[in-house]
């Protein structure tokens, strides 16, 4: 007799990295069996990498956590969730009213961005708690790409995004999308995009010390000394200046501090930079050249040119560039994105600006940037008390993993085991969820609902999809969207309260202020009434009702017939297509002039410390890091699909550098630096520049007490080990995480070998 399990298709977008891809689920029962690209997904198009392809795996991992966990006597332990939310607020109310809000601290991961409650629950949670101790991944990643549109726009969020559906010149520094599939851009098929353009006659130029896969694929490839992206860029700007190059075209209007700017890059020749760059003069002009010439053009820089000590500088003089060469909000530029729930478009005019340091952190004086504090500070800020105030006592982790992804993980690991109390929620009981009293495990991604209320904003085209849970919740688990509701009543003293309340609140809240706006479509209307025309199952649907409808293409409660809702969007399983990137300046401007401030304040004081780096050149090696498409940080080394084959924690070193130092492939190695020492096994290979080592991110993972058995067979080595946390960028509070000065030493080699 055999038992014939339900087949069934379910449609999903992929929560595995920033390129959004649609995919099409095969369900048994409830459990995924396979995962393929959704041909009729209206951004992707059926294109799906290894990551999506292994959704099934990820989903299904028998280490995932199924049940709450509680610490006693010393142990974690099963508990009912009950049990699990009355520890936590036992354990975090007693703390804020005995030491203040500042106390807790919060961090937040990079899967934050892809979950429904990843992105409606934390800015609640912050709020109610009203701690100004707040870190996220942003400041080992992406940080100083915010401050310089805060900078120069006025609005930290105001990132453009380059045209690849339409640019003639693509730009690349510090990016390798064919294997990170994008970051900041979201584009599915990157690869397929860049190809396109090639085929169409463009042009891409790839910036980076390894010849990765992207590199490999350019007309052009610079194999720029590691840190010294805004020198090059300075030194293009520069070009551009002297060749009486520039040209804004519609900007003019937009724009000031052009003549300020030309002063300010006057000193960056090409000869200037050429010694620190590692670039000839000749390519640096011709760089620039190049891209003035170009009908269309973008630059775009990622995380090689943001983790290094002029991360915001870089980032500021990638966007200089498409201004002075015009590209700036046009098609076929860089241009700014136009989300579906974002906020109701207010008329142009002058904003508040973007304000860095409103406060510091406590130890070192950090400076906060868009209200985060450095992920490197965060060991610091528990195990340091000084006279301006006590040390954090307490500490919530939201999709976090810090022990592996700040500097000094060693210090950190002993730092969280100081703490009064601490909860993790994560699906994982991984290196820093080990340390909480409280874990509170989420659902499998198919158990859960997906928008990208982050990654929409970051599209290079508009569009919108949503998808609810694709497989009902599992009897004894509990939404993630209900679990970080739950962690805000907890956590604010209502603990006990219906977690719908929470929703009601910011539905109130939010609605109460759009009433008030005279550029609302809801201006003068009750907003009692407006709550009550709401759609959607659950509460967070709710929200997104609400967000869609007073959003730019929303319906407005009624006064656009034709807009979105959630409704109208549920009757388009596969997304609906909002058109390609528009121009929209000056609507996106914040800045108290109303303009695109060309040269900011903050950005001239650090402008001596880059022209102190034209005399600047380390000796010995440096190290980088580096991406691999079935990675994603240290999320997916617990899934043996996306391990093994190319995807291993080695140390890429130049057969130059490998023949001084006696090293033959597969030989280990000890590799220090300030922070400490890690032993990984050699990858002789020439596509990384002599000079350079690269070793990968996310590893590590041979800390006792996880339960991620697959990661622990082949842990690798945590390189931000390396690192002591010191080097920052100054302007954003960036981790310094590429160009690091380290020695290496054979293990097998005699004493006193070493480079």
């Amino acid at each position: 007799m055999s038992t014939t399990i339900d087949s069934r298709t379910a449609l999903r977008v992929c929560p595995l990295c920033e390129a959004t891809c649609g995919l099409t689920l095969t369900i048994e029962g409830t459990r995924v069996t396979k995962a393929r690209g959704d041909r009729d997904d209206v951004f992707s198009k059926g294109f799906i990498c290894p990551k999506g392809a292994s959704l099934g795996a990820a989903d299904g991992d028998p280490d995932r956590l199924r049940t709450p966990l509680v610490r006693r006597d010393g142990e974690l332990r099963e508990a009912t969730w009950q049990e699990a939310f009355d520890a936590v607020a036992a354990g975090l109310r007693p703390v804020v009213e005995a030491h203040g809000p500042n106390a807790v601290g919060v961090v937040l991961g990079n899967p934050n961005v892809h979950t429904v409650a990843g992105a409606l629950y934390p800015p609640v949670l912050l709020a109610g708690l009203g701690t100004r101790s707040l870190f996220t991944a942003s400041t080992v990643d992406q940080m100083p790409k915010h401050v310089s549109s805060g900078l120069l726009y006025g609005d930290a969020h105001a990132i453009p995004v380059p045209d690849l559906d339409r640019t003639d010149h693509l730009l690349l520094l510090g990016a390798n999308p064919l294997e990170s599939n994008g970051s900041l851009c979201t584009a599915p098929d990157f690869p397929g995009k860049l190809k396109a353009l090639k085929a169409r006659g463009g042009t891409l130029t790839v910036v980076d010390p390894r010849l990765t896969r992207t590199a490999k694929l350019a007309d052009r490839h610079v194999a720029i000394r590691p840190g010294t992206d805004a020198l090059l860029l300075a030194a293009m700007a520069n070009v551009l200046f002297e060749e009486d190059l520039v040209d804004l075209g519609d900007l003019v209007p937009h724009v000031q501090g052009v003549e300020e700017l030309a002063a300010a890059v006057r000193e960056f020749t090409p000869e200037a930079v050429a010694d620190a760059c590692d670039v000839d003069a000749g390519t640096v002009r011709a760089l620039a050249r190049e891209l003035a010439a170009a009908p269309t053009a973008a630059v775009y820089g990622r995380i090689g040119s943001c983790t290094v000590p002029h991360g915001t500088l870089a980032s500021w003089l990638v966007d200089v560039l498409n201004i002075l060469t015009g590209n700036l909000d046009r098609p076929g530029g860089a241009l700014f994105p136009q989300s579906a729930t974002d906020k109701t478009p207010r008329p142009a005019g002058p904003g508040h600006g973007f304000t860095l340091g409103r406060w510091h952190s406590r130890v070192s004086g950090h400076p906060e940037a868009k209200g985060e504090l450095p992920l490197s500070a965060l060991a610091e800020e528990i195990d340091t008390a000084t006279p301006e105030g006590g040390p954090i006592r307490a500490l919530v982790t939201i999709a976090a993993n810090p022990v592996l992804s700040a500097p000094d993980g060693d210090r950190l690991d002993k730092a969280l085991d100081s703490l009064d109390f601490m909860v993790s929620v994560d699906p994982y009981l991984g290196e820093t969820a080990r340390h909480a009293d409280v874990v509170l495990p989420p659902p499998p991604p198919s158990q859960a609902p997906h928008y990208d209320f982050a990654l929409n904003a970051l599209a290079v085209r508009n569009q919108v999809r949503y998808n609810r849970a694709a497989v009902p919740l599992e009897d004894g688990r509990m939404a993630e969207t209900e679990i970080l509701a739950r962690l805000v009543l907890a956590a604010t003293g209502m603990h006990g309260a219906d977690p719908s309340a929470v929703d009601d609140l910011v539905i109130g809240q939010t609605l109460g202020k759009a009433v008030k706006e005279a550029h609302s479509p809801v201006h003068g209307r009750d907003p009692k009434e407006l709550a009550g025309l709401l759609t959607g199952d659950t509460g967070p649907e709710r929200r997104l009702d609400l967000m869609l409808r007073l959003g730019p293409y929303g319906d407005g409660f009624g006064a656009e017939p034709d807009g979105l809702t959630l409704a109208k969007l549920l009757d388009h399983p596969h997304g609906i297509d909002l058109g390609p990137l528009k121009p929209r300046l000056p609507q996106p401007l914040k800045t108290v002039s109303g303009k695109v401030e060309l040269l900011p304040g903050p950005i001239v004081d650090d402008l001596p410390r880059l022209r102190t780096a034209l005399r600047e050149r380390p000796d010995g090696l440096v190290l980088i890091g580096r991406r691999h498409l079935r990675s994603n940080n240290s999320w997916l080394h617990n899934i043996p699909a996306l391990t093994g084959g190319t995807n291993r924690c080695t140390l890429h070193i130049h057969p130059d550098d490998a023949d001084r130092l006696g090293l033959a492939d597969g030989d280990a190695v000890r590799i220090k630096g300030a922070g400490g020492e890690v032993t990984a096994p050699a990858e002789v290979t020439d596509v990384v520049r002599r000079g350079v080592v690269s070793l990968p991110h996310g590893w590590g993972h041979d800390r006792p007490g996880t339960r991620m058995s697959h990661a622990a067979i082949d842990p690798g080595v945590n390189v931000n080990q390396l690192l002591d946390g010191s080097q920052l960028d100054p302007l954003s509070g960036n981790a310094v995480l590429n160009g690091i000065p380290v020695e290496l030493v054979p293990v097998a080699a005699r004493a006193g070998a070493t480079l």
